[in-house]
């Protein structure tokens, strides 16, 4: 690590841990940790692939925080981005609703904040979550403090941080993003123009090109035994964590062990086409220095698991086949299958003891 990086990651611990002060843990949005007992868990994601994750993970620890990528700017979220200049809140609530309970408080609390107001005037298609989210913002002017209080109404079980205090634009470099040009490569702006591009994504970048992590998902990370990377659009809700320099100097540094968990199939438009092996390829290309302990993918999306090894060794990392998909056969994740694949992972490859 270079000394302006380690000066940078010295100087978050400090702020992260000022902020904290002497809170305990319920008044961060977190359950009291007993030592030892539960491992502490860093999600790392967007939209419906970092909900997955946490859908799983929240079955087998107390100790989990969901940091959350911040460039969003279609639909709900969109708007209230362009109208207050405020974070996009559409995946953090998305998170806040993976996180709510299997009981009636939580379920119902999960469908009140992902409702949608269907109307012919400006409340069309809001969510109730990213209002609630956004008054809360404008009320206590501190992104981490309302999310946490949000996360207490709703019962979580865990914290959801923003990866950055400042929302982004992500920008790709896409090849073919105009059918009557093919071979042209031309720079693609907005989270959703990406998503769905109909060209071959090559590269993605963040503006502002240095965003300033939060303190609070840096120390997270640093203080976590587990990291997990995906699933999720990889483009555009995974490798952005890769874009805010704090944050991949964190992932870098951290003690943790580190988990890739892949898509289920190639997404249309972002990824059409992609073997499971592209995309750790990709990723390498936007974080070459990052290292990895283990890569879970289903067992039926990998039709070659050589390749996949090999790949998965330049990071350092073994390959976990397990059966994570929904047994109706939709491309989604089982979080009861997805939670056993992850707490065998811990068991079988972290280094602490049992913890249940």
């Amino acid at each position: 690590m270079t000394g302006r990086a380690a000066l940078r990651l010295s100087r978050l611990r400090r702020v992260a841990s000022e902020g904290r002060g002497d809170r305990p843990a319920e008044a961060r949005g977190g359950k009291p940790r007993r030592r030892g007992a539960q491992p502490k868990v860093v999600a790392l994601g967007g939209g419906m692939g970092l909900s997955a994750s946490l859908a799983a993970l929240r079955r087998i620890t107390g100790d989990l925080t969901a940091v959350v990528t911040v460039a969003d700017d279609g639909g709900s979220s969109g708007r209230l981005r362009d109208e207050l200049g405020v974070l996009p809140p559409g995946d953090l609530r998305k998170a806040l609703a993976a996180l709510c309970g299997d009981d009636d408080w939580g379920q119902t609390w999960a469908r009140v904040i992902q409702h949608r107001f269907q109307s012919q005037g400006d409340l069309h298609e809001h969510a109730v979550g990213n209002l609630l989210i956004v008054a809360l913002w404008e009320q206590l002017g501190d992104h981490v403090q309302a999310l946490d209080l949000v996360g207490r109404l709703l019962g979580a079980h865990g914290r959801v941080l923003p990866m950055s205090a400042v929302p982004l634009e992500l920008q790709a470099l896409v090849k073919g993003h105009d059918p009557e040009r093919p071979e042209d490569v031309d720079t693609v702006r907005g989270q959703a123009t990406v998503a769905l591009t109909p060209g071959e994504v090559q590269s993605v970048h963040v503006v502002p090109a240095d965003p300033p992590a939060v303190p609070e998902a840096v120390a997270a990370v640093l203080d976590a035994d587990w990291v997990v990377l995906g699933p999720g659009s990889w483009f555009s809700s995974v490798i952005p964590h890769l874009l805010v320099p704090e944050l991949l100097d964190a992932l870098t540094e951290t003690k943790a062990r580190r988990v890739l968990s892949l898509n289920l199939a190639p997404q249309p438009g972002e990824t059409e086409g992609f073997s499971p092996q592209r995309h750790l390829e990709v990723l390498g290309r936007h974080a070459p220095k990052l290292a990895l302990d283990v890569v879970l993918a289903d067992e039926a999306a990998v039709p070659d698991r050589d390749s996949l090894t090999d790949a998965a060794k330049r990071f350092g990392a073994a390959v976990e086949l397990a059966p994570v998909a929904r047994t109706d056969g939709s491309p989604r994740h089982d979080p009861e299958l997805l939670a056993a694949a992850y707490d065998r992972i811990f068991r079988m490859h972290g280094r602490i003891g049992p913890w249940r």
